[in-house]
């Protein structure tokens, strides 16, 4: 008798389970995912069994159920034990944090988030695992150095003292300038504290807040501006200039206190900003002066207090383009614009939605941190007028310095363009295909008269210089009595020759008289005195006649206008339709002088041994190389002459690596190529970034590049590290990275590769260092050595601080 949820059988116990005993096989015992091997077991012999039959048989299936259930246990344990990468790690410690501070919203406002989240051990033991997977250190080894549990009393009963957590670094020279960091158990905290306030206002930012942010970062705000902004008829970018004050101090608090409720909080965040190690200055970012070295709130704030911007932005927008709407026309009155304004901010991200030009002026703003970028779709007294406002809510209302003189509006469809995130942003005008046709047409009729006009140049100088063979031939003929002429022009004039004068020189003499008579001065070379008045007055005049007229209607048709070249093909009105686009592209010319300033390339732009590099090991300075291409190509991977900038940035770093190892180990080139084939394949060739590029686009992790989570590694700075000193026994040193406790091999010195002050960001990939870490040396092990050449961590993750 068989039963459809329930069954009975007597042959004993079945691992763990009773077969005497009714079992439930509902759908929920099949959803318990803890009992694999129970779970198979029951279902084969649930499928074997109706009554009371054969044991002999029932224990045969039952080892059957067993082995097969051992399957199924090896593989779930194989799933366990598959590692996860440190963005998953990253997302799951935010999401445990994000619960605890979920609890604590009560009344429309967060409350006690220092008491009740931040001030707790296991808090604060998630956000020291964060850092230690910022600087790609394994969490699971237990770390001793810091306790957390005296730290989170320190915290609530504010005997935490900020100043005495923090080391000051200082430039050489007369002009010092101070960098105060904080320590460890600092740096902690501040961790802590961000990742509450992302909880918190992660939410609630803009959509036209990018940099730093989970899915919005340099190429989202490019990208915007390529492809959401429409119409565009003026655009401006602003800068912004101010260190932050008690004002500004002030002002944050206040934005903070709109959605958390406690002041344990605030004072530890005042006190942060009296001790500088809380201290960013807004334009800094662009300068490389504070980011992001300074610590890892001051993105998070920086993002909280322009969101007063962000929010006077939209106010302002509503009112130019809902308001200002159809003020030019008579329009039906009924129709709220209020409500029209609103439809189009909900579908703006539909392409197909996208209003016409007559529908009233748009206002666009993308912002990345401090850095903002403005377009406007109307009249230039409306850019004029909405550029005025927003300026004096910029001085007036959040107290910043905005310097508009060095950033006029200009016209979209200008030549030069504007600048923005350090790339060149100008329309371009796409041909349809009907011209584009043309044009192609065209090309090859100039390759065609191009290729036609050289053979006859070729023909002609190979007809001049047998004339000249022939006159050579000819003077030598006239020195010889019996073959001489007497009634030619060369023996007429022989009596002006020299007596003794070698006959070569006798002939140059002749082709110099030759040459002022026809006045050739103002010919190009040889080669067109030859073709024009040796070799075409000597050719027929019907062949000249019929190449010269060639070579008229071929130019006479690539100079001719394409639009009277479209009014003859048939149907040109509907292919002929050409399209306006925002192009975004790459400062390839800075980027170049930014190479010859790191020393890797000469002042022509030839690449050339890095000398810093050479006391290091030959991986080491792969590594390193391999580090800034991979890098530079992932930052520019959108912009549109992408295969400009590869080609650029793949050769020359590539043959400076090969320099570099040839200058160290001092032998040929091509002997390095062979000797350090595979090696050399870390650097990737053009073919191979294409590749990269591709799968990292299909398959990466949605968190795999997540601004928020990892903040500075993609923002690293450019720098170099030369050998110090090796470590020894007497001279013992660890590693310098957060949470790392190996011992260093080696001490290396910091070399800041870029230091110059804005408007010095022209390549859009900031150093980010600030010049007060020059020369400092730190101790790294080969791990974090290599993690830091591949970008795989930052300097924000090394503790300056610990020779002090």
């Amino acid at each position: 008798m068989r039963f459809r949820g329930l069954f009975t059988v007597s042959i004993g116990k079945l691992k763990g389970f009773s077969l005497s005993q009714p079992m439930n096989l509902t759908p929920t015992f099949f959803r318990d995912e803890g009992k694999p091997v129970e779970k198979l077991q029951a279902l084969i012999c649930y499928s074997s069994f109706s009554t009371n039959g054969d044991l002999k048989k029932g224990y045969e299936k039952m080892m059957l159920a067993k082995d097969l259930a051992c399957l199924v246990e090896e593989s779930s344990h194989k799933d366990e034990r598959k590692v996860k990468s440190r963005m998953e790690l990253k997302r799951s410690i935010e999401l445990r944090v994000k619960k605890r501070v979920k609890e604590q919203f009560i009344d429309g406002k967060f409350r006690n988030l220092m008491v009740n989240v931040i001030a707790v051990p296991i808090t604060l033991q998630d956000a020291y695992n964060c850092i230690k997977l910022n600087s790609n250190v394994d969490i699971s080894v237990k770390d001793d150095s810091i306790c957390f549990n005296s730290l989170a009393k320190e915290l609530l009963d504010g005997s935490f003292d900020v100043g005495e957590d923090t080391v000051s670094f200082s430039t050489r020279g007369v002009a010092k300038e101070v960098l105060i960091l904080p320590n460890p158990k600092m740096i902690i905290v501040q961790e802590a504290i961000r990742m509450v306030l992302e909880v918190v206002y992660r939410p609630h930012f803009s959509k036209i807040s990018h940099g730093c942010r989970t899915g919005r970062g340099h190429l989202t705000a490019l990208r915007y501006i390529k492809k959401q902004v429409s119409s565009p008829s003026w655009w401006f970018p602003l800068i912004l200039n101010k260190k932050v004050d008690a004002n500004i101090i002030a002002k944050l608090i206040s934005k903070l206190e709109e959605k958390i409720e406690d002041d344990q909080l605030y004072v530890i965040i005042r006190s942060m900003f009296d001790a500088q190690v809380l201290n960013f200055e807004f334009g800094g970012f662009p300068k490389g002066h504070g980011l992001p070295q300074e610590g890892v709130l001051s993105p998070i704030l920086m993002n909280v207090y322009l969101d007063f911007f962000d929010q006077e932005f939209y106010r302002l927008s509503m009112r130019y383009e809902a308001l200002h709407q159809g003020d030019d026309k008579d329009e039906d009155k009924s129709h709220s614009k209020l409500r029209n304004w609103f439809r189009r901010q909900l579908k703006e991200n539909d392409l197909k939605c996208t209003t016409n030009d007559n529908s009233g002026p748009r206002i666009y703003c993308c912002r990345f941190m401090d850095e903002i970028f403005f377009v406007v779709s109307g009249s230039k007294d409306i850019a004029l007028s909405f550029k005025s406002e927003i300026v004096d809510f910029l001085k007036n209302s959040l107290r910043l310095d905005v310097d508009d003189e060095q950033t006029g509006v200009l016209p979209c469809d200008g030549s030069n363009g504007s600048r923005f995130l350090g790339a060149l942003v100008k329309r371009r005008v796409q041909e349809g295909p009907a011209t584009s046709a043309v044009h192609k047409l065209k090309e090859k009729v100039r390759l065609f008269a191009s290729q036609k006009q050289d053979a006859w140049n070729v023909g002609c100088v190979r007809i001049g210089k047998k004339w000249l063979a022939h006159g050579l031939k000819k003077v030598k003929e006239s020195e010889i009595k019996h073959l001489a002429d007497s009634g030619s022009t060369l023996s007429k004039v022989s009596c002006f020759r020299k007596a003794g004068m070698e006959t070569d020189h006798w002939y140059k003499v002749l082709m110099k008289v030759w040459l002022q008579d026809i006045k050739a001065k103002a010919a190009e070379n040889e080669e067109s005195i030859l073709s024009k008045y040796v070799a075409e007055p000597a050719l027929p005049h019907k062949l000249k006649e019929s190449y010269y007229e060639f070579m008229k209607c071929a130019d006479e048709y690539v100079s001719s206008e394409t639009a009277t070249t479209l009014a003859l093909l048939p149907n040109s009105s509907s292919n002929s339709g050409s399209v306006t686009i925002t192009e975004i592209l790459a400062p390839t010319d800075a980027i170049k002088k930014r190479l010859f300033r790191y020393g890797l390339t000469t002042s022509e732009g030839y690449p050339r041994a890095a000398s810093l590099l050479v006391l290091q090991d030959s991986i080491q300075i792969i590594d390193w190389f391999s580090g800034i291409v991979r890098r530079w190509l992932q930052w520019y991977q959108d912009y549109d002459n992408f295969n400009e900038v590869k080609l650029l940035i793949s050769s020359l770093l590539r043959k400076s690596c090969v320099r570099t190892l040839a200058t160290k180990y001092r032998i040929h080139e091509s002997e390095i190529e062979k000797q350090f084939d595979s090696e050399l394949c870390r650097i990737p060739s053009i073919e191979e970034v294409e590749q990269e590029l591709t799968y990292e686009t299909s398959y990466s992790h949605p968190f795999g590049n997540d601004e928020a989570l990892m903040y500075g590694i993609s923002y690293s700075g450019l720098c170099l590290l030369s050998l110090a000193r090796m470590v020894s026994q007497s001279r013992p040193c660890n590693c310098f990275v957060l949470g790392c406790s190996v011992a260093a091999p080696s001490v290396y010195t910091l070399h800041v590769m870029e230091r110059q002050k804005f408007p010095g960001w022209k390549t859009g990939f900031t150093s980010c260092i600030h010049p007060s870490l020059n020369k400092r040396r730190i101790g790294l092990c080969k791990k974090h050595l290599k993690d830091l050449y591949l970008g795989h961590i930052s300097l924000q993750s090394i503790d300056f601080g610990a020779w002090k």
